[in-house]
């Protein structure tokens, strides 16, 4: 491991977003009495979802459609393709049941805004300059990946005579019109129609507020990944294995296809963490409606448990270096 990415692994260690996870974990791991309301976990869900859009849309209109397009819909293939490989893997080398596999390839093809925002706050911390409208590739990698997810888990566990219509149309439905692909879609366009005179005049509740916001939400979901740690000896080895190896692999396509669309350094780094991160607001949501039979304690324990720690602790350094890997040392 050389010095510039163990230097990167300190300096994000020491951000105060993780600082404030590691403090959740730490206060779930000591017992102590800390919970946050439901009503405020939502409202700040609400706020992130919400501001990411909003932003990501004013960015758009200020760099235009034209630049924007084509990494958009490298991002939709990506996801798609992500769910796609992991179902075989988890399917026939970890030999789990085809609506689990489908489940855990639908959370995997998906992607974490969370983990988007602090990979937006480790650039920024580096002084590494990225395109303000990547926001726009998480908004269109949401739903895909959990659309394949679902419609694979219905096809392998579909018994004869059983319509596939009406189950599709629920998956469809959430994963097109749940509340963080509103949320996400809904704030892209006020963003790109309202513009730059629009975040302006919105700044003081959008971007001044947001890092403290943020600093709550991961100390929130501390507690809330902590909470999952017991259930890591129900997942086995492989999946622990699983939830740190495909995003590395993941990460380092999707940073590769971001350069390969014409991305910034910091850029396709963003595109490598979509594709690395796994979701865990749409897509639990998603499959517990449409696949009901799927074991959320496998789902939520490698996306929570697993993915989600190890990516904003480590896997963020890891990405960043990759993508300096193939920028040829570019700063």
């Amino acid at each position: 491991m050389n010095s510039d990415l163990l230097q990167a692994i300190q300096a994000n260690l020491l951000s105060p977003a993780v600082l404030f996870f590691l403090l959740g974990v730490f206060a779930t791991l000591v017992k102590s009495d800390l919970k946050f309301p439901e009503p405020l976990y939502l409202g700040l869900t609400i706020y992130l979802l919400t501001a990411i859009g909003f932003k990501g849309g004013a960015s758009i209109a200020k760099a235009g459609l034209a630049a924007v397009w084509l990494p958009a819909l490298a991002a939709i293939v990506l996801g798609t393709l992500v769910s796609l490989w992991s179902y075989p893997i988890l399917r026939f080398i970890g030999r789990l049941l085809a609506v689990d596999a489908a489940a855990l390839a639908a959370h995997y093809g998906s992607c974490s805004a969370v983990t988007f925002i602090a990979a937006t706050n480790f650039l920024k911390s580096v002084n590494q300059p990225f395109e303000e409208y990547a926001s726009a590739f998480l908004a269109v990698m949401e739903s895909p990946a959990i659309i394949v997810g679902v419609v694979l888990g219905k096809l392998a566990t579909q018994t004869p005579g059983e319509k596939l219509g009406p189950m599709l149309k629920v998956a469809l439905h959430e994963a097109l019109l749940g509340r963080s692909v509103i949320l996400l879609v809904g704030g892209l366009m006020v963003g790109f129609l309202s513009g730059q005179p629009g975040l302006e005049t919105t700044a003081g509740f959008f971007v001044a507020p947001f890092q403290g916001v943020l600093a709550l939400f991961l100390l929130e979901m501390g507690m809330v990944a902590a909470r999952r740690f017991g259930d890591l000896r129900k997942v086995g080895l492989f999946l622990v294995a699983f939830g740190v190896t495909m995003p590395i692999v993941n990460g380092a396509i999707g940073v590769a296809l971001g350069r390969f669309t014409g991305l910034s350094l910091g850029g396709s780094m963003l595109m490598g963490v979509l594709a690395a991160s796994a979701s865990y607001i749409a897509a639990p949501a998603a499959v517990r409606l449409s696949l009901p039979d799927a074991n959320p304690t496998l789902y939520l324990t490698s996306a929570l448990a697993i993915t989600f720690p190890f990516n904003i602790t480590i896997g963020l350094p890891i990405y960043f270096q990759i993508a300096k890997w193939l920028a040829g040392g570019a700063s």
